[in-house]
C-alpha cells in the first residue's frame, strides 16, 4: 500500500558527499533520484524497520529512461534526503509490477 505522501512543504533536495558518494556506489545518479518524483506511478511507505532515529521512507519509482529504482528517504528541514538509492530488487519489481508500475 503506497503512503499518501504531502509534498507541499517539500523545498528541494539535500544532498552531499556522503549520499551522492554512496548512491554512485550502486550506479545511481542523483538526477535519476530526483526524476521518478515526477514520474507515475510513484509508491512510498514508512520504513518502521530502520526508522529508529529519525522517520525513513521507502520509495519504489522509475526514471525517465525506464529504470526502476528503490529509494530509502529521510525528510529534513523540508527537503528530501536521499540515505540510499539501488535498482529494485527482484521481490521489489514484482510488488512494483503488481501496484500499477511497469517492467523494464
Amino acid at each position: 500500500m503506497s503512503l499518501d505522501f504531502n509534498f507541499s512543504k517539500i523545498e528541494g533536495y539535500d544532498w552531499d558527499k556522503g549520499n551522492l558518494g554512496h548512491i554512485k556506489k550502486h550506479n545511481i545518479d542523483y538526477k535519476e533520484c530526483e526524476e521518478i518524483f515526477f514520474n507515475k506511478p510513484l509508491f512510498i511507505s514508512k520504513d518502521e524497520e530502520h526508522s529508529k532515529i529519525e522517520e525513513r521512507l521507502k520509495v519504489l519509482g522509475i526514471t525517465n529512461s525506464n529504470k526502476l529504482i528503490f529509494l530509502s528517504l529521510t525528510i529534513r528541514n523540508n527537503k528530501i534526503r536521499v540515505v540510499t538509492a539501488r535498482i529494485q530488487n527482484k521481490k521489489e519489481r514484482v510488488r512494483f509490477k503488481k501496484m500499477g508500475g511497469e517492467e523494464d
